[in-house]
């Protein structure tokens, strides 16, 4: 399984931010270009034999520079709290515990299960994956919402693959809703199996 998009909602439209650094990217190399002109300007004037050919000029293009910031931003700025709060996206990155509660169809309670869970996440993709002793699940689409009176939720679809040797285990899809606290360290949810399995129940997250 691969890191996969995942749809925000509450949180800044993607779009506005390509044109922010689009105009920024565009500010910037303009800026370059300027610099590296009067430079060759500057050593004409002291009689050397400088000259900038297109391929240079070409690595400091708008096109490029929105590449660079682009890239840094999806990696790397979108976490600093600042910005981080104006676009309401969480930063889930990192290892969590996990432990399920299984509900049985009439209400009680039923085996209680523990899992590990790992999630990766850029600006514009996210990848969750939980481990248990005898399976893995992986997320294969998810969306994250920002609610100003619940604070951020992630919803996801998952399918999992039981290890060679489970034999009672068949492998499933499943969907998960999770509510994190605002620290962003705890996360209450609850999860249901199909098309292979059919159990649900409730799952608590802690980050490690």
């Amino acid at each position: 399984m691969q890191n996969h998009e995942y749809a925000l909602v509450g949180g800044m439209n993607r779009a506005v931010i390509g044109r922010y650094i689009t105009l920024v990217a565009s500010g910037v190399s303009a800026g370059i270009v300027f610099v590296l002109l009067s430079a060759v300007d500057l050593a004409h004037r002291w009689g050397w034999n400088v000259n900038l050919t297109p391929a240079i000029l070409s690595l400091v293009g708008a096109a490029a520079v929105f590449g660079a910031l682009y890239w840094f931003f999806n990696r790397f700025a979108w976490r600093w709290p600042v910005l981080n709060t104006a676009l309401k996206v969480p930063h889930l990155s990192g290892e969590w515990t996990c432990v399920g509660q299984t509900i049985n169809p009439d209400g009680s309670k039923g085996p209680e299960w523990k899992a590990s869970i790992i999630i990766l996440q850029s600006w514009d993709k996210i990848r969750i994956r939980l481990k248990t002793a005898q399976s893995t699940s992986d997320s294969i689409a998810a969306a994250l919402i920002s609610d100003e009176e619940v604070g951020f939720r992630l919803l996801y679809n998952y399918r999992n693959t039981p290890k060679i040797g489970e034999v009672e285990l068949k492998g499933h899809v499943g969907f998960c809703e999770l509510a994190f606290d605002k620290a962003l360290r705890e996360a209450d949810g609850e999860y249901f199996n199909g098309h292979g399995r059919y159990t649900f129940g409730t799952i608590k997250l802690k980050r490690k």
